[in-house]
């Protein structure tokens, strides 16, 4: 009997049966645990991979708007946003949402029987443009159920060949359900539709009014977002069916286009794109903030002999680099107003300017040019409060001011509801501190428009050159801006954005940036409200 249990015990299995705590330990065990966290890092690194496979796969649709054969494409993001793409004159980029998905609207060919219905009609472009926003609903309504099928079922086809279960499979192909139907939904639920009202063009600066469209079309409530995408398909149908001239709106009775620019350098490129401006966007005046050379010498004074061919009134003030040659010069030129501490009315707008008071071609030889020492920041800060004693004693209400070195918009602020400079080729826009019961006042600080001339050329890249279009209203206050950079010397691609202002009487929704003050031994200028680095070094 004893043989025969023995027997029995070596023929069968020497491993006692498990219990339920011991298999519970059997799962705790760390090799265990490890291998349950692959299997999860796996399974996510599927479903993701699934997702963006989908996506590029099949998150495109094509689609009618208005006249349009249109391509929408979504794409895995960062941050979110919409491309209008519309080849060959541009792109608008759109801060439209948030969330891990990108929109591209691709507009593509004519259908040949709208067209003949566009040529032969004009009223029917109206028609066309009036469907745009239930055509472009309804396709991103396609695409995203299309996109949502497509990345599902890559997901399970790419789960079933590296898992080979059904299980994980089933799992993979819900979690990518989720996924993309989170960020889809994150995508609805953060968007904006006046992000169609400030758009980023980018493309050739020759179309980028008829793109963009007129600054004074541009609707102050949200809720006429449905408006301002029907007139941009409007808009891009004139381009597409006008065999002429591109056409440029014209400007409504009371508004007033101002191009502003500075810091050109002798750069001869700067003239060129400043006519392309100032035809294509209908330009009333152009404010100059100074620097237009880089010496100032007698030889120089033939560079701004372009003003004349602009056929615009050319509003300028001296720079640092700008001799008083330079100002003479300037003055004899057709159509050109120099300022000096002193006050003029062109546009309907009524202007304030004063020179630099420094004169400092050279800085590395010129100790006045360092902007390091109390003497040189008393010197530009005084410029400033010369130039607030003249606004005050104006008979009219100044709409804008105008100083080289942002350094002197200080006792400006409550005095003029827009400063302009230059001098830093940097583009800044901000708020001078305000005084108590005074107007808000909005200083904006033009970048190069020379691409800081030949120094601008001194880096890897070049500097861009950049100017930008005011639109005031009919009580000549700031409604609107077009930010312009030029890619650097010599390129003709440019950036556009668009800055729309809600309340022209308030500004525009700036920080507000400290401006300086005087040395030790003089009074603070009466409006510097605060103390920061003396005047900047650049220009």
């Amino acid at each position: 009997m004893d043989d025969h249990e023995n027997e029995q015990h070596r023929a069968g299995d020497t491993t006692p049966p498990q219990t339920a705590p011991a298999r519970r330990w059997t799962a705790w065990r760390p090799g265990h645990r490890l291998r349950r966290v692959g299997v999860v890092l796996a399974l996510l690194a599927v479903t993701l991979g699934g997702i963006v496979v989908g996506t590029y796969a099949g998150g495109h649709v094509g689609t009618d708007i208005g006249p349009f054969r249109a391509e929408l494409k979504l794409s895995p993001s960062l941050t979110g946003g919409t491309t209008v793409d519309i080849p060959p004159l541009g792109a608008l980029l759109l801060d439209s949402h948030d969330g891990p998905a990108y929109l591209t609207v691709e507009v593509g060919a004519l259908d040949q029987g709208r067209t003949e219905a566009l040529i032969d009609d004009p009223a029917s472009i109206s028609r066309a443009s009036q469907s745009a926003v239930e055509d472009v609903r309804a396709g991103v309504m396609r695409l995203g159920l299309k996109t949502l099928a497509s990345t599902v079922l890559a997901t399970l086809l790419l789960a079933a060949l590296v898992f080979r279960d059904v299980r994980r499979t089933a799992w993979a192909g819900g979690l990518a359900l989720v996924v993309t139907a989170g960020s889809l939904g994150l995508g609805a639920a953060t968007l904006r539709p006046q992000a169609i009202e400030e758009p980023r063009y980018e493309g050739l600066l020759v179309n980028a009014p008829a793109i963009v469209g007129d600054a004074r079309r541009i609707a102050n409530d949200y809720t006429k977002y449905a408006e301002q995408l029907q007139r941009l398909v409007g808009n891009v149908s004139k381009l597409y069916t006008t065999v002429s001239a591109l056409p440029v709106v014209q400007p409504s009775p009371g508004t007033t286009r101002v191009l502003h620019v500075s810091d050109m350098h002798l750069n001869p490129t700067g003239w060129q794109l400043i006519r392309t401006v100032v035809e294509q966007f209908g330009i009333d005046v152009v404010i100059d903030t100074g620097d237009i050379t880089d010496w100032g010498s007698e030889p120089e004074a033939s560079f701004v002999g372009s003003i004349g061919l602009l056929k615009k009134p050319y509003v300028f003030i001296r720079g640092n680099h700008d001799s008083p040659r330079t100002a003479a010069a300037v003055a004899q030129q057709p159509n050109a107003i120099v300022l000096n501490n002193s006050v003029t009315t062109v546009g309907g707008l009524t202007i304030a300017g004063i020179g630099d008071p420094r004169f400092t071609p050279d800085k590395e030889t010129s100790p006045a040019g360092s902007g390091l020492t109390s003497a040189v920041a008393d010197q530009v800060i005084g410029a400033g409060e010369q130039l607030a004693t003249t606004v005050e004693k104006s008979p009219r209400k100044v709409d804008v001011a105008l100083v080289h070195d942002p350094a002197s918009a200080g006792p400006l602020s409550g005095l003029a509801p827009l400063v302009l400079s230059g001098h830093t080729h940097s583009r800044q826009v901000s708020k001078l501190p305000q005084a108590p019961g005074k107007q808000p006042t909005t200083l904006m600080v033009e970048g190069s428009t020379g691409g800081a001339g030949l120094r601008g050329l001194e880096g890897e890249k070049p500097t861009p050159l950049t100017m930008t279009v005011l639109y005031f209203d009919q009580q000549k206050l700031l409604q609107a801006y077009d930010e312009i950079t030029v890619g650097g010397t010599g390129q003709s691609q440019v950036n556009l954005e668009r800055h729309v202002i809600r309340d022209p009487a308030k500004g525009d929704q700036v920080p507000v940036t400290p401006t300086p003050t005087r040395g030790p031994s003089e009074s603070p200028s009466p409006s510097s409200s605060a103390t920061s680095p003396s005047p900047t070094t650049t220009g």
